[in-house]
């Protein structure tokens, strides 16, 4: 995915707003929904367009899973958020790791309703190589693991997000990666002894280019490493959805059978998932597919028994994208979280406030009306169109 490098005042407020469905990844379901958040790909500064803080798309009970971009460095440990980072501080130790207790308080909200939180690795502007040995390979996991992990009290690891703690890691190494395999192998130990000792339930993640093998995670990806679900990126790539063949059982370019292959003869888990990754948005990434082609790219991918879902890059994107979550959503057989339009409401007049933007609250001096079938809907200090 690509690096990026103020947001509403809303925690206390926001729980009030939020609905109560509970929302996870589901390794028995073929409609779990990624979307990365971090980078503010759609590059807005300011506006209800521009990244805000997590927790505010928790509220979202089409999205299931939330990768946080990134943790662009692991040796030396280097995190981005991106307009994020506005509410984090630099610890003094280390200027390129940030605290981010607001981050940290959002993981908390999203894991209360349910969402899956997992840390990204790496993403586009990676380029530490990976390690010089598998030793190197296995203590840089046991770093990663003492910052995001479960708290490990004789640990003097910096940990950005508190005593939060998140719910997985993904890779998303997108150049070669030297030891790899004992990186990903010493993570998926570490989080099986934390499950084994009682702890909650965490998952291994990979976000691969689509064509295989990936020369970034192909090796940990091939019968090295358990992984539970891959978000595949088929964008930026000959082999993207956009290649797509409408009406033709049979595909030259566009290869999710490749990869269904490979989770049914190659990966050791015989039982993962494969997301389709997907750009949320025309400027998210080249191959950017919508309507027909887009829903009939997910009809062919789920006749496959490993399908699991859709990933987008990225919230920013998606969210600046009216009704592209939808048409996903419904693509996938499920019906869209939106209420609908009460008929006899007038038509809005003046500029209109997007899905989940700010509509409302003291102080707020913006816009009121949302775009249909939106409502502004909220309390005294914030609403937005839901």
């Amino acid at each position: 995915m690509p690096f990026f490098g103020r947001v509403s005042p809303l925690v206390g407020t926001i729980l009030s707003v939020l609905p109560l469905a509970l929302a996870g990844f589901d390794p028995s379901s073929t409609s779990n929904i990624a979307v990365y958040w971090g980078q503010n790909s759609f590059g807005q500064g300011s506006g209800s367009l521009a990244q805000q803080r997590l927790a505010y798309y928790c509220a979202n009970t089409d999205v299931d899973i939330i990768p946080l971009a990134f943790m662009n460095g692991i040796t030396p440990p280097i995190t981005n958020f991106a307009n994020a980072g506005d509410n984090c501080t630099a610890f003094p130790s280390d200027r390129n790791v940030l605290n981010c207790p607001q981050i940290a308080e959002d993981i908390r909200v999203c894991q209360s309703l349910g969402k899956t939180i997992i840390l990204s690795l790496a993403g586009a502007t990676y380029t530490q190589g990976g390690w010089s040995s598998a030793d190197a390979a296995r203590s840089a996991a046991d770093l990663v693991w003492n910052m995001f992990g479960p708290v490990n009290p004789s640990s003097s690891a910096l940990r950005p997000f508190g005593t939060a703690v998140v719910d997985g890691i993904d890779f998303d190494f997108e150049a070669f990666t030297s030891n790899i395999v004992a990186f990903g192998q010493r993570l998926r130990q570490l989080m099986d002894n934390a499950m084994a000792s009682g702890s909650k339930r965490f998952w291994l993640a990979a976000a691969p280019q689509c064509f295989w093998p990936d020369a970034a995670n192909g090796p940990a990806l091939d019968g090295a490493v358990f992984f539970d679900f891959i978000m595949i990126q088929f964008y930026n790539n000959w082999c993207g959805v956009n290649n797509f063949v409408e009406g033709s059982q049979s595909q030259n370019a566009f290869n999710f059978d490749v990869w269904a292959n490979w989770a049914r003869t190659r990966s050791l888990n015989p039982d993962v998932k494969l997301l389709l990754g997907i750009p949320a948005n025309a400027g998210a990434g080249g191959g950017y597919t919508s309507g027909s082609k887009l829903a009939a790219a997910i009809r062919w991918s789920m006749a496959f028994e490993s399908f699991g879902g859709v990933m987008m890059w990225d919230m920013s994107q998606m969210y600046a994208n009216s009704g592209f979550l939808a048409q996903v959503v419904t693509a996938l057989g499920q019906t869209p979280g939106n209420p609908p339009s009460d008929p006899g409401t007038p038509p809005p007049s003046g500029p209109l406030v997007p899905h989940w933007g700010q509509c409302g609250g003291e102080g707020y001096t913006g816009p009121t009306q949302c775009e249909p079938p939106y409502t502004c809907q909220g309390t005294q200090w914030w609403k937005s169109c839901v």
